[in-house]
């Protein structure tokens, strides 16, 4: 292929490589996909597809994306949310918040059983909430104010808070704050426990099988609380890495339904004017998301903020949205997102697209071209659960070579991914996204409070990040309940990391479900298609 600008592909040859893309993709979708064994007649059955398989069943230790996406099909939470951000009765019936914001009381349903038949109580709630605030990669913040967990009955639980959290009513969610079995979990290492990869829940679906590398399938939990639901039979969550491959499977109705917008984004406008798919933006609103380039803060370029000013010089958030988005995001240097529009902050980053002003930061620094053209060389990792990460990459490398910075790009699976850049530590710089969810100091303290600096801990403050001030306004928003005092010091907050720049942020993704028109009552939560499912129907 030859480009002749980024995004751009010369006429030449371009039926030929769309005639090869496609016939790759059809060959793919046809030999990679192995299929569970064939329902009973009559049996009703909903294929979601995802680019990757997840690296747990559960999120409880682990928030990737792809995790998210079915974990909730088995474990549930206390509640859930309509599309304000409202909570909804789930497993909790009832709730109440004292007036003082100091305690949180749940009233939980009567009857619900573990799928192995033990029955479902307040043990297992006050247990896992306090799990979470153990292992949970958000956790530590969610619940950093719960001091007590209490349960004077089998159907009550009661937290006890030392500080207001203004913001914990709505992190009950069944993805955000999975309630697992006590008798599964306790006295184990929850990271390594079995029930990661073959989960028993309270769900309206049982796990049945997981085929590594192919699907996942879930069946019908008869014995579910809530019924007449789940209304279908068998529920398959498909793996299919290629997006062409993604695109022929809802095309052809190999696959019902996806998230986060499952196809290429460059398929996106053909497929909308198929009679037999359907997009739709709600089922969203739970987790605003913001791209961003990560720095290692210990590696020895990275130290200098010139080095990542001059970098931030060297990107164009508005071709990004233009060429890899094709036009679904919303370009922003703030931290968070423009979704969550009461905290969001829209001034323009300090450190405005400039080659000039990026090569003589660099020349300041000492890192003149060695050879007339390369200042040094650096490695680039990616996030691989989204299509356009890889692209994303693509475009840092091509823009940094402009201003003498050599990149070399690095692909792994998620699993690999995880480990080497919360675990080991061993990168230079990232293309990731991460969720704001709810609130700030859910999904976005944790990316840049010093004490959510713990090794191992995915999806946290991957850059090392450590700014005393910044650590006062984030902790003193967590606990504030004047809703205009929250605004100014997440305000101030903004406008510190803009500068500091750990890290680049680049766009909001505009997030879609696609579905074949068959499936109905997909998206009836904020959190859309990570919600449990059980009340979708095929017609």
């Amino acid at each position: 292929m030859v480009l002749t600008s980024w995004g751009g592909e010369a006429a030449s040859g371009r039926s030929a490589s769309i005639w090869r893309r496609s016939a790759l993709a059809a060959l793919l979708l046809g030999a990679a996909i192995l299929l569970p064994q064939a329902s009973p007649a009559g049996a009703a059955t909903v294929t979601m597809v995802q680019a990757t398989e997840p690296p747990t069943l559960v999120s409880l230790t682990n928030v990737a994306t792809t995790a998210l996406a079915v974990s909730a099909k088995v474990t549930e939470g206390l509640l859930e949310y309509d599309e304000k951000l409202d909570p909804k009765p789930l497993l909790a019936t009832a709730w109440d918040v004292s007036p003082d914001g100091l305690t949180y009381t749940f009233k939980l349903r009567d009857g619900v059983k573990w799928h192995d038949g033990k029955p479902f109580t307040s043990e297992d709630a006050a247990f896992s909430i306090d799990l979470l605030k153990k292992v949970h990669p958000r956790g530590k913040t969610t619940f950093a104010n719960v001091s007590a967990i209490e349960t004077p009955d089998p159907l009550t639980v009661v937290l006890r808070l030392s500080k207001p959290a203004p913001y914990l009513i709505k992190a009950f969610a069944p993805a955000e704050t999975p309630i697992v079995a006590k008798h599964i979990y306790a006295g184990t290492d929850p990271a390594s426990n079995p029930n990661g990869n073959a989960p028993i829940g309270t769900g309206p679906f049982k796990f049945k099988e997981w085929a590594r590398g192919n699907y996942i399938a879930y069946e019908r939990n008869d014995d579910y609380w809530g019924k007449p639901d789940p209304k279908v039979d068998q529920l398959i969550v498909k793996f299919i890495p290629d997006a062409a491959a993604r695109s022929i499977a809802f095309e052809s109705g190999g696959v019902d339904f996806g998230y986060r917008t499952p196809v290429a984004l460059s398929d996106v406008e053909r497929l909308k004017a198929l009679p037999n798919l359907k997009f739709e933006t709600k089922g969203a609103s739970y987790s605003s998301n913001v791209t961003r380039l990560e720095f290692n803060l210990d590696n020895e370029y990275f130290k200098d903020p010139r080095v990542r000013q001059a970098i931030a010089h060297a990107i164009d958030r508005n071709v990004i949205v233009k060429t890899i988005h094709y036009g679904l995001a919303t370009p922003t240097s703030s931290p968070i997102a423009p979704g969550l529009a009461q905290f969001h902050d829209p001034a323009p980053s300090p450190y405005a697209y400039d080659l000039k002003a990026a090569a003589k930061l660099l020349d300041e620094a000492g890192l003149t071209p060695k050879d007339g053209r390369t200042r040094f060389h650096l490695t680039l990792d990616y996030n691989p659960i989204t299509t356009e990460g890889r692209r994303l990459a693509e475009y840092i490398r091509a823009s940094l070579a402009r201003i003498g910075i050599a990149v070399d790009l690095r692909a792994q699976d998620i699993s690999a991914f995880v480990r080497r850049i919360y675990t080991d530590r061993d990168f230079d710089f990232v293309v990731n996204g991460a969720s704001n969810l709810f609130d700030p100091t859910v999904g976005v303290q944790r990316l840049y409070w010093s004490k959510s600096f713990q090794k191992g801990v995915p999806f946290s403050n991957a850059t090392h990040y450590s700014n005393p001030e910044v650590d006062r306004l984030l902790e003193q928003a967590a606990v504030e309940n004047d809703p205009k005092v929250r605004v100014e010091l997440f305000r101030k907050f903004q406008e510190i990391v803009g500068k500091d720049i750990p890290d680049i942020n680049l766009v909001s993704p505009t997030f879609l479900t696609l579905h074949n028109v068959r499936v109905h009552d997909l998206v009836t939560t904020a959190d859309g298609a990570e919600g449990n499912l059980a009340h979708v129907n095929v017609k």
